[in-house]
């Protein structure tokens, strides 16, 4: 079996359909391996589609998307998809070709350095060196895109690793672990928006990736708590319901139009500041924040949390739901 025969097995068993990719000669043995497989080959026209493709598949499903690009040029071209799944939190996995690695000392034809160049933008990304590690790099490849924050995640297959003899069997793959929330936070959480004399709900992505409508939907009735949503957190609550505002991100009179002026505590559920800083729903900082998310809140000046639920999102919410004061209205 070789490099490329174990890496598309590897594929197979995390329950990959798709590949999305333009064909290069480097990745030649990748793809005559997918063409024996179960997935499917989906070719575009240019390597930046194949990203932005599997970035929408990740988005959709909570799946790692894949695409798939050779050396140099063709990898490069794969930047600004991977870079939007990593800010946009979209689990992806990017596979790309390289010389052989005998090559890879001197002026080569093509020849980039793209691990070096991908690193900023990836949650992780590395070269696989040897036959012996294909099938742990692509597990760890799957677990850091899908686990949260969820984004894009890179392996480098040399064509003589591709083309070598390989040794093992794809690792099982594993779903990601949430946490519970722990009961003192969510005592505190409760005392704080039950003290509330205006509580808003900003409702973020996290709601979404967590499958949260629901829980966020019941406490805020039973809260009697208006709701705005961030662009990528459009459908958290229906558009129709009468808590539901809003989706703000844009217009320059959003704050106070959607109640953040009225508001004395916001709960931030599945909230992330690259949908939509800080400083323009709270610029004075005069806010109580109650951070409910899957991680601990990035820190920032407008943004300190007077606590922070850290966990499954929907876990947070249902189990916060049942210690808040039942309220005739806002």
């Amino acid at each position: 079996m070789t490099g490329a025969e174990l890496l598309v097995r590897c594929l197979e068993r995390e329950g990959v359909r798709y590949v999305f990719g333009v064909p290069g000669e480097e990745t030649l043995d990748i793809n005559d391996a997918l063409a024996r497989s179960s997935v499917q080959f989906v070719a575009v026209r240019h390597e930046q589609g194949a990203a932005f493709m599997a970035d929408v598949w990740g988005r959709l499903t909570g799946q790692a998307g894949v695409c798939l690009a050779t050396l140099g040029p063709g990898a490069t071209n794969l930047a600004t998809g991977l870079a939007d799944a990593t800010l946009d939190r979209a689990p992806v996995v990017a596979i790309t070709g390289q010389l052989a690695r005998d090559l890879l000392h001197k002026e080569s034809h093509q020849y980039v350095n793209i691990v070096d160049v991908f690193r900023p933008f990836t949650k992780w990304n590395a070269r696989i060196e040897t036959g012996e590690v294909v099938a742990e790099a692509v597990r760890k490849a799957f677990k850091r895109a899908q686990e949260e924050k969820p984004g894009a995640c890179h392996l480098e297959l040399p064509e003589d690793v591709a083309q070598g003899e390989a040794e093992g069997e794809p690792l099982a793959p594993d779903k990601p672990r949430r946490p519970s929330p722990d009961q003192s936070s969510l005592a505190r959480a409760a005392d704080v928006i039950n003290r509330a004399a205006h509580p808003l709900i900003l409702a973020g992505n996290g709601v979404i990736r967590g499958h949260a409508s629901g829980e966020l939907t019941a406490l805020a009735e039973r809260a009697r708590i208006p709701v705005v949503t961030t662009f990528m957190a459009k459908g958290a609550i229906p558009a129709d319901h009468p808590l539901a505002g809003a989706t703000v991100g844009l217009a320059s009179d959003d704050p106070a139009r959607l109640g953040f002026a009225r508001a004395d505590v916001v709960i931030a559920a599945g909230y992330d500041p690259v949908e939509y800083g800080p400083a323009r729903w709270n610029p004075a900082g005069r806010l109580q924040i109650v951070h409910v998310d899957f991680t601990a809140a990035e820190v920032d000046a407008r943004y300190q949390p007077e606590v922070e639920v850290v966990s499954d999102v929907g876990k947070a919410l249902e189990l916060l739901t049942p210690l808040l004061t039942v309220r005739a209205d806002y």
